[in-house]
């Protein structure tokens, strides 16, 4: 039967039912079969990354709207992700989505629309990673003098790589690492931003040597072939390399993002091997003519003081001229020595004479016995002197004691108990009337207790409401409960569905804190 054959049986009819389904399937076989693989060119509008992984944009032009995927597992494989604004030529087939009434383009390739697009897209990206300070002049690290290792980005079998090795054996040989990378295609981007970061992340002293240079290279080509080099990743990966790097990406025209990022623009991978390293023979010839520069500087030097030594000497005067007058008081003092030898002598000898002839046994006998005669007279004085000494200690201490007599004492121990008993007395009536003062303060604070205390509420027609040992103060609580106890200022009732016939019950004071009043 044919689908969209016309009915003309008219509202009555017997025009065959399709479902929903039936439907939605004829639509798709027939866009299906129509269309089968195209390419579509326009803007990309909404880009939307789903949580599965599939990506959904729509491709616009000014009048109409085509809603488009790419299945998670092409997504990886796209030369070129869509970005809002970005004219491209997506690849795909035709298909509808029955369960919105729509159909939709599925992608598997994305290209831009010439390099009109491509150079937009670039500036756009240029703006966005200058806004963010990646191309900063304060960010660029300068260049090692003279690198023990360099790393070397690059595909291993172009000519790039046999330039710079070439280069760098010619100026000054250094040992190179080659990171080979794919340096065109989709796989490029993510392999050399992969490579920078794998240099960066060797250990320095390592089995592999972590390299003090970085060179990424590449041949010269055509935008498209040189867009790798464009992606954000690459620009990313060399932004955030601690290893300064120099870029050499295509001919001296050519300008890529890395360009704007690396610590240094090459205009071609061999001028990058020359600002990589210098020429050793440049160095040697440098090298000799500062040694010998030097040799000349410390040969000078050296008859420089010593003219300047020789004309200091000629300005000193003569040894024997210093030393003369030392001489002369020498011998001076060396004639007078054995004169001055024997009046020394002569003197010693007469002091001792005189110390001896006071120390003869006579003047000695004499002295001894002098000192006799006085010891024997002072002690015939000792004995009546300690007498008269014992009397006088005596007659002092019977003068004190005369002086204490019990009355005198009495007269004072009866002054001390009077102004004892008047203290008492003062202190009696201290305490008195600070008890009564207390006694007035606690009966006042005993009376405004009662006034607004507990029992006092109760006592005005207020009521306590208890389920249990609970106060009950909500009007929810009340109708949950089972039983319930109201106090009164004169007893409890008890009401409820296990209270039975209400009783009382003598009043049971809470604390003072608590309550619920009715």
């Amino acid at each position: 039967m044919d689908l969209f054959e016309d009915d003309r049986s008219g509202p009555g009819g017997n025009a065959h039912e399709f479902t929903v389904s039936e439907i939605s399937g004829a639509v798709k076989r027939v866009i299906e079969g129509e269309f089968g693989r195209v390419r579509v060119r326009g803007e990309v509008g909404r880009v939307f990354v789903a949580r599965s992984g599939h990506l959904y944009f729509d491709i616009k032009d000014d009048r109409c709207v085509l809603a488009s995927v790419v299945w998670k597992a092409q997504v990886g494989g796209l030369t070129q992700r869509p970005e809002e604004g970005m004219e491209i030529i997506a690849s795909g087939k035709l298909t509808t989505f029955g369960s919105q009434s729509k159909y939709q383009l599925t992608v598997d390739d994305v290209r831009p629309a010439g390099v009109g697009a491509l150079m937009a897209m670039l500036e756009k990206r240029k703006k966005a990673l200058e806004a963010e300070g990646l191309f900063a002049a304060e960010r660029k690290r300068p260049l090692p003098y003279l690198p023990e290792v360099i790393g070397v980005v690059t595909s291993p079998s172009g000519a790039v790589i046999r330039d710079i090795l070439h280069r760098l054996r010619e100026r000054f040989p250094r040992k190179v690492l080659v990171w080979p990378v794919a340096v065109q295609g989709r796989d490029c981007a993510p392999q050399v931003a992969a490579a920078i970061r794998g240099f960066n992340a060797l250990s320095p002293g390592g089995v592999v040597p972590r390299p003090d240079l970085l060179i990424v290279a590449r041949g010269g080509g055509s935008i498209e072939d040189l867009w790798g080099f464009n992606e954000e990743i690459v620009a990313r990966a060399a932004a955030e390399s601690e290893i300064p790097l120099i870029s050499a990406v295509g001919h001296e025209t050519d300008t890529t993002l890395i360009d704007y990022v690396s610590d240094r623009r090459a205009p071609t991978p061999t001028a990058a091997a020359e600002l990589a390293v210098p020429v050793r023979m440049e160095l040697q010839i440098t090298l000799d003519g500062q040694g010998g520069r030097l040799n000349r500087a410390f040969s000078q030097g050296i008859t420089t003081r010593r003219q300047r030594l020789s004309d200091l000497s000629r300005a000193l005067p003569r040894p024997e001229s210093l030393t003369a007058g030392a001489r002369q008081r020498f011998d001076w003092i060396e004639a007078r020595l054995p004169q001055a030898l024997l009046a020394g002598v002569a003197a010693r000898r007469a002091r001792l004479d005189a110390a001896a002839a006071a120390l003869r046994p006579a003047t000695l006998r004499e002295r001894i016995g002098n000192c006799s005669t006085a010891a024997s007279g002072l002690g015939a004085r000792l004995a009546p002197a300690l007498r008269r000494g014992v009397r006088e200690r005596e007659r002092a201490v019977t003068g004190l004691a005369a002086r204490l007599s019990p009355r005198s004492i009495a007269r004072e121990t009866e002054r001390g108990r009077r102004e004892l008993t008047r203290i008492e007395d003062r202190l009696n009536r201290a305490f008195c009337a600070r008890i009564d003062s207390a006694r007035q303060r606690l009966d006042g604070l005993d009376r405004l207790h009662s006034t607004l205390g507990y029992r006092e509420t109760l006592a005005r027609g207020y009521a306590v409401v208890r389920e249990g040992d609970e106060i009950v103060t909500t009007k929810a609580r009340a109708s949950e409960a089972r039983t319930l106890e109201i106090e009164f200022a004169d007893g409890r009732v008890t009401v409820g569905q296990g209270g039975g016939t209400p009783r009382r019950s003598k009043p049971k004071p809470p604390p003072p804190e608590q309550g619920s009043l009715l």
